[in-house]
């Protein structure tokens, strides 16, 4: 799953590596620690060629009466996309990316410790999530997403079952519906080696916390311990 990213990359960075137009209401960059209900950077396609806005971080099917009228939806499985009702419109016609500079994952100690673990490119690249969005609201609507996940590559099993799905470049005109069908296919676990991972300050494990320190290594964390949550 996905339940905390940073973004680094400032949002004029972001447009041009996506040749998207950026709205002018985008998140403050950079941000450390992305938490369900963010608002985050957002790459969608249109008539007018792509676009960089801003979408809150989960996801609200239309049927929704409030914000809070049912499960908090900032996942959304591959393998079930296209047949959950929540999902399957969006998956057929709104597909976007959330760009991303890393993600953090966690795993549990012999004695209950949260332990916080950060997961980037190997190359140090900024990501592309794949995701899925949805207009909510009759008066003043807004965008919402869902990031979509896959079972863990080989890298990520140490620590959870599930990751993020992340597309490369070649990949994100036809995950965004420019070049024809095919998406699905798409949705697939990234080959191991193209992500790694490092031990983080516990500090991260507060939706309070921010500060580059986050994504630092925390001394003596390098090796995946205790059980997976």
């Amino acid at each position: 799953m996905c339940g905390r990213f940073a973004i680094t990359l400032p949002s004029d960075a972001m447009a041009q590596l996506f040749a998207a137009q950026p709205a002018n209401d985008l998140p403050q960059m950079p941000d450390y620690n992305v938490c369900p209900t963010n608002a985050v950077h957002a790459v969608q396609a249109g008539d007018s060629g792509r676009q960089l806005v801003s979408m809150r971080w989960g996801f609200l099917p239309d049927w929704y009466k409030s914000e809070s009228a049912g499960p908090l939806l900032i996942n959304a499985r591959a393998e079930t996309l296209a047949q959950k009702p929540a999902f399957a419109a969006a998956c057929r016609e709104r597909r976007c990316l959330i760009p991303a500079t890393g993600f953090y994952e966690w795993t549990k100690a012999g004695d209950g410790a949260r332990l916080p673990w950060y997961i980037h490119r190997s190359n140090a690249a900024p990501m592309a999530f794949a995701a899925v969005w949805q207009s909510w609201g009759a008066d003043d609507p807004i965008k919402t997403c869902a990031i979509v996940t896959t079972a863990a590559n080989e890298t990520l099993l140490s620590l959870h079952h599930r990751m993020p799905l992340v597309l490369e470049p070649q990949d994100w005109g036809r995950w965004l519906g420019e070049n024809g069908h095919g998406a699905a296919r798409l949705m697939q676990p990234g080959a191991a080696g193209i992500l790694d991972f490092h031990r983080v300050d516990p500090a991260v494990n507060s939706n309070r916390a921010s500060g580059p320190e986050l994504i630092e290594l925390f001394e003596n964390g390098d090796i995946p311990r205790g059980r997976l949550i």
